[in-house]
């Protein structure tokens, strides 16, 4: 691992990016904030990448926001901690590359709410995840009073935004907050293994398909539209037609994303 506080790898099809502060558990800083938009970017613009795998250095996902950080209560300062998380969140939430968060230790404040915004979460079964904001008199950011509630139910959300509460690993994976558990120190592997899962589909029928789901329209008639157009758009692509070709020939398909 080296010094820089947002590191990535390519492991075939999947991006690792790797939020690197060990020292400070990961804490978020506003350097890291805007390099891990940048790499996610990055990867997203990248044919070759089908999966990203977000995680921490150090055995620890992140402890949310940097505090030390946080001088400076003008709306200035304010903008500059949050439009880049902002951005972050709204490409996690809608880019068409399957997101993955592999959590070890502890997910904090704003690291609960990069985690609860990827696609699927694996925590190590000693994992644990705190959005306690109240602590520092603050209000849950990233997107988490969306997120949360649709993850966990709004009872749920409000024991962990409300009341502080911290939810270990197995409880989370109980209420849906993770996705899936892994042995301790193997949640990166876990991820990898379903990041190339996601990365064998047809990338633009899984871009599609989180398009929808991120525009979460509650009026049936108005997704069911959206459908159509997705579809009718897929069944044009050159992916289809492998995938029709794939599957009368028994063998398995080599999607290219057009």
């Amino acid at each position: 691992m080296d010094d820089r506080v947002v590191v990535v790898a390519d492991r075939d099809a999947t991006r690792v990016i790797t939020l690197n502060r060990p020292e400070a558990r990961n804490a978020i800083d506003i350097p890291m904030r805007e390099l891990l938009l940048e790499e996610l970017l990055r990867a997203v613009d990248d044919p070759g990448v089908r999966a990203i795998v977000l995680t921490g250095a150090g055995g620890t996902f992140s402890a949310g926001g940097d505090v030390t950080s946080m001088e400076g209560a003008g709306p200035d300062a304010v903008d500059a901690r949050l439009a880049p998380v902002h951005r972050a969140v709204r490409l996690i939430a809608t880019c068409g590359t399957p997101v993955i968060a592999a959590v070890e230790g502890a997910a904090a404040g704003l690291g609960v709410s990069l985690a609860a915004v990827c696609d699927h979460v694996v925590a190590a079964e000693d994992a644990r995840f705190v959005a306690a904001f109240g602590k520092v008199g603050l209000i849950a950011d990233g997107g988490l009073l969306w997120t949360l509630p649709q993850r966990v139910g709004m009872g749920r959300a409000k024991e962990m935004l409300v009341f502080g509460r911290t939810v270990p690993a197995l409880r989370a994976h109980e209420i849906g907050l993770a996705d899936s558990l892994a042995p301790s120190g193997k949640a990166l592997d876990a991820a990898l293994g379903l990041a190339a899962e996601a990365a064998a589909l047809a990338p633009l029928s899984v871009a599609a398909a989180k398009r929808l789901l991120a525009r979460a329209d509650p009026d049936l008639t108005r997704l069911l539209e959206s459908e159509r157009e997705e579809q009718t758009a897929l069944f044009g692509s050159a992916d289809f037609a492998e995938g029709r070709a794939a599957f009368a020939g028994r063998r398995p398909p080599r999607f290219q994303g057009r």
